[in-house]
């Protein structure tokens, strides 16, 4: 096997420092690694020569140099990459489904999806369009748009009653996004679907530009999701535009 062995050892150096334990001397990084103290003495010495590690006295530490071995790494995914992990650990803690999408047009286009039951008659899957003035998502990202591109969208696609809970009348639902931008999320209840509930918030890259809208959606009076979902799943939008800042110029496609 062509395995270099200095360089799984540096690795394994740099794996030693977490956030239990930032700061070690010579003989904790021996110790966690496996390495005599002589050769957890080079590996440290040549990685505080790159800069990747800093010493004060007999205490070494990473530096945020080591942000660069995961940049090239994030720089190169696109966003359901991006955020098809965070969704995963959304789901595996509040146990609803969850989706990320874009706007395109007046439409929502799923980017990323972790189910748990079908709870739709649709089956949504990577792609799937839906009516943005009709969604959780959608309205996140309608909200976001300045006032007169926001009119646009919904002239391109007039709102039409999906089920008797829709808000159609523009008026209406102008002051329900006027609402979502101030409050920072969405709840649409049975308005595209009888039976489904959604909760939405959005995605912001850089430079604060609301760029996508991550969901958790629910059977109607199966969970509180204001006061038991929106805390996770503003944690996980945190988590995904924490993972944007450091990709600077991911693509938010999704491909």
């Amino acid at each position: 096997m062509d395995r270099v062995q200095s360089l799984v050892k540096g690795l394994e150096v740099i794996r030693a420092f977490d956030a239990e334990h930032p700061r070690q001397t010579l003989s904790d990084v021996a110790r966690r690694t496996g390495l005599t103290r002589a050769s957890a003495r080079r590996f440290l010495l040549t990685l505080a020569e790159l800069g990747y590690v800093s010493a004060d006295g007999r205490q070494f530490a990473l530096t945020p140099r080591v942000l660069e071995l995961g940049y090239a790494y994030l720089s190169s995914l696109s966003l359901p990459e991006v955020a098809g992990p965070h969704l995963k650990a959304l789901v595996e803690r509040v146990h609803q489904s969850a989706s990320v999408s874009v706007l395109d047009g007046p439409d929502v286009v799923y980017v990323a999806r972790v189910p748990t039951s079908r709870i739709m008659t649709v089956a949504i899957t990577i792609g799937t369009r839906l009516p943005a003035y009709a969604t959780s998502m959608g309205r996140v990202l309608l909200a976001a748009q300045p006032d007169p591109q926001r009119r646009a969208l919904l002239a391109e696609r007039p709102p039409e009653p999906l089920t008797d809970r829709t808000l159609t009348d523009l008026a209406t639902l102008a002051v329900e996004l006027d609402t979502v931008r101030d409050a920072g999320y969405c709840v649409v209840d049975e308005e595209l679907e009888l039976g489904l509930r959604s909760l939405a918030v959005p995605v912001r890259d850089g430079s604060g530009a609301v760029v996508a809208a991550a969901n958790v959606s629910s059977r109607a009076g199966s969970v509180d999701l204001v006061r038991d979902v929106l805390p996770a799943l503003r944690a996980c939008a945190a988590g995904i535009e924490g993972d944007l800042r450091l990709g600077g110029g991911i693509d938010l496609s999704a491909g």
